[in-house]
């Protein structure tokens, strides 16, 4: 009897250990979901007050990134030559009296994500959310740019770009910064190698932002790449 007792203990602890193995992957997405949420708002909250203030310089920043992604697209974007560089911010929103170097956030529905975007793809920034690669056009959207947002293919604890696979052609994407929400749709989806910096260059006429992940899913040597054209 006492034998049978310690059996269905037993049991009882596996069946609990096993349940809580299959659940804990649940519950860090959504604890990560909550606080992705938290932080967007945060960011909505403090631009609504900076707009509302004496000192509203938005506007003037958005001038000042026009003409940085003009620059870049003139220039050939030369700098862009290795993994190192894309970490480090060469257009820092900290000199503009910001926080942090979050410049909006990202919203795809077919993938249930919206995520925080910073500039710079440095390893806080892709723990926190996706990033935008350094020598890449800003993500204020114009015709001649291309902004790259890079994230990756999932922690134990958030998805971020896990799901990549599941977007399709047309699908939307909708990217919101301080001044306005851009929406895009994926044009075209890519498998290429990580030095093919070709790739993910300003293509000429075409306002773009393009999403990047490790491939295969669990793997790096590969990057997926999304495509997206904005159409408003």
């Amino acid at each position: 009897m006492k034998r049978k007792r310690i059996l269905i203990v037993i049991g009882s602890i596996l069946l609990i250990v096993g349940v809580g193995i299959i659940i804990y992957p649940y519950i860090c997405q959504k604890l990560y979901e909550r606080n992705a949420k938290e932080i967007i708002n945060d960011y909505t909250g403090r631009i609504e007050d900076y707009k509302e203030s004496e000192d509203d310089d938005l506007e003037w920043l958005y001038q000042l990134m026009v003409q940085y992604n003009k620059n870049l697209y003139e220039n050939g974007q030369k700098n862009l030559v290795d993994a190192f560089s894309y970490q480090q911010v060469d257009f820092s929103l900290i000199e503009f009296g910001f926080d942090e170097e979050m410049i909006g956030y990202l919203n795809i529905p077919k993938m249930g994500i919206e995520l925080p975007v910073y500039l710079g793809a440095s390893k806080d920034n892709l723990a926190k959310g996706v990033a935008h690669l350094t020598q890449t056009s800003l993500p204020v959207g114009g015709v001649n740019t291309n902004a790259v947002i890079a994230g990756h293919r999932g922690f134990s604890t958030a998805a971020m770009f896990r799901n990549i696979e599941k977007l399709e052609l047309g699908d939307k994407v909708y990217l919101t910064n301080f001044r306005e929400t851009l929406t895009y749709q994926v044009s075209e989806i890519k498998i290429i190698t990580p030095n093919d910096i070709d790739a993910i260059l300003i293509q000429e006429g075409r306002d773009l932002i393009t999403l990047i992940t490790c491939h295969p899913y669990r793997h790096n040597y590969q990057r997926y790449v999304v495509y997206c054209e904005r159409i408003q």
